[in-house]
């Protein structure tokens, strides 16, 4: 195999150093093809061919001019809903009063109570019952009746 990658070396660089010392002549009784004739870049509209600007003959700046016409007809602007990168996240977007207070009110009913939450200010305040007379008695602890014995 080292052989055989030798004489490709070899071959390549000797077949590299003729092309460098002797340029293919090109051919001076040919002449080039004319540029093809294409519309005027004002007569393009939405359902106008434009596979005459996208050959290899044509200059870059007309291409892309081309293109710039095609795609100013108002179909290629509209959004699919698709686009979800689109916002601008960097503006704030508060979440209504409304939802905050559906989630408080959600999380103190699967939760309970936190004792390190405040009271909103905005939420009237329930008035306080009296205690009863229940509320006196130690409630019995069914935990420790089984020790007892």
């Amino acid at each position: 195999m080292s052989g055989d990658g030798q004489n490709f070396l070899h071959r390549w660089s000797r077949l590299k150093r003729e092309a460098s010392v002797n340029p293919v002549p090109s051919r001076k009784g040919e002449v080039s093809a004319p540029p093809p004739e294409l519309p005027s870049l004002d007569s393009l509209n939405f359902e106008s061919d434009f596979g005459a600007f996208m050959r290899a003959e044509v200059d870059d700046g007309i291409r892309r001019a081309a293109l710039k016409k095609l795609f100013s007809d108002p179909r290629f602007n509209v959004m699919d809903g698709l686009d979800v990168y689109i916002d601008d996240y960097s503006k704030e977007d508060p979440i209504p009063p409304g939802m905050l207070a559906q989630l408080q009110h959600a999380r103190t009913t699967l939760f309970g109570v936190q004792p390190e939450q405040e009271a909103p200010a905005e939420a009237p305040q329930l008035a306080e019952v009296p205690p009863t007379a229940d509320a006196d008695k130690p409630e019995p602890d069914h935990g420790a009746a089984g020790q007892d014995a």
